[in-house]
């Protein structure tokens, strides 16, 4: 059984930089460092969409999956950390976004059962 997590950052509205960000996460463009670390800690799929420099990620995770050791370990880790330090070139805070946080997770309000 997988469950899921949406999340929403911006982009710095600059059309140069937003093309950057894309071309850092075109297939296969992503360090591999990057997409281990993901799987490695039970993220089956995740997908990030763009309108306008508003994005929004979606995130399937299987049992394994812990939020809290997953921060630890990207903590932990250099090349995720450079990844980050790397990306935060684009990206920005949305308005409401708690002090350090990057991807602010999302309310479901609606689901078609």
């Amino acid at each position: 059984m997988t469950r899921r997590f949406c999340f929403s950052c911006d982009l710095k509205d600059d059309s140069r930089l937003m093309a950057e960000y894309k071309e850092y996460h075109a297939a296969g463009n992503a360090w591999p460092e990057i997409t281990k670390s993901i799987k490695d800690a039970g993220i089956v799929d995740l997908q990030i969409y763009l309108t306008g420099n508003r994005m929004f990620m979606v995130m399937d995770v299987d049992e394994s999956f812990d939020p809290v050791k997953k921060a630890q370990a990207d903590a932990l880790n250099p090349k995720v950390q450079e990844w980050e330090e790397l990306m935060w070139k684009y990206q920005q805070a949305l308005p409401w976004a708690q002090e350090g946080e990057k991807w602010v997770p999302m309310e479901q309000v609606f689901q078609l059962v």
